[in-house]
């Protein structure tokens, strides 16, 4: 069977709830491989809210759908403070990336609660932003990134990060609408880490399932190597 942009493969699924420091309660979903434990863990932060961005925002959702059978990986995804899906609405309000420092601690907090293995953080756009301004926490073995913007986290974000030391990959689509790859290359040099790939003929939204398998592809590359491809039929 060719896996399509509507296949969902078989996994562990489970409605999670996220509680946020400053009271909140957060809806989301963790789909865990079907049979052992995961090699690794990705934190899906999705993109903006206010223009549509949940945890439902499609190459999240295919995340979760193929990379716990095919590459071993869990995904924890959920909708920031006052964001709408159909697994529900978290409380709060958006708050520009603000208070959602929060709702970042409060997933890395909910993946060592439950001893989920090696978290990586997987940002798009907005998601991006929040990862690069409160991802740097011990618990995170790496970002990668889709579609930064690089407005709301900026030059001296990137700095940070590159003290922080943990790996750093920016996917920039050739056509992007913020910011495509000649730009990215140099305004991650602040982090000497930073890998920047520039994706030929994709766009802000990596619609299309090339673009997609290629976001896939990345993500295990750096969480589960041995995985790498992931095959297109099952």
């Amino acid at each position: 069977m060719d896996i399509r942009a509507s296949t969902v493969l078989p996994a562990r699924r489970e409605d999670i709830e996220l509680h946020t420091a400053d009271g909140l309660t957060l809806v989301g979903e963790l789909a865990m491989p079907e049979t052992g434990p995961p090699v690794a863990t990705l934190v899906c932060l999705h993109p903006l809210p206010t223009h549509g961005g949940m945890m439902d925002s499609h190459v999240l959702r295919k995340a979760s759908y193929r990379l716990p059978a095919l590459a071993g990986i869990a995904v924890l995804r959920f909708n920031t403070r006052g964001t709408t899906s159909d697994r529900g609405t978290s409380q709060g309000a958006f708050d520009g990336g603000e208070g959602e420092r929060w709702d970042v601690a409060a997933a890395l907090e909910y993946a060592d609660f439950h001893d989920l293995p090696n978290p990586w953080l997987l940002g798009w756009s907005f998601g991006t932003e929040l990862a690069l301004r409160w991802g740097r926490d011990p618990l995170v073995r790496g970002a990668i990134l889709l579609s930064p913007p690089l407005k709301r986290a900026g030059d001296e974000d990137v700095a940070a990060w590159g003290e922080f030391g943990r790996p750093l990959v920016a996917l920039v689509p050739e056509f992007d609408d913020y910011l495509r790859p000649e730009e990215a290359a140099l305004r991650f040099a602040a982090a000497p880490q930073a890998e920047v790939i520039g994706v030929e003929g994709a766009k802000h939204l990596w619609v299309g399932e090339p673009y997609v398998r290629v976001v896939l592809d990345e993500i295990v590359k750096r969480l589960n190597p041995a995985a790498a491809p992931l095959p297109t039929t099952v």
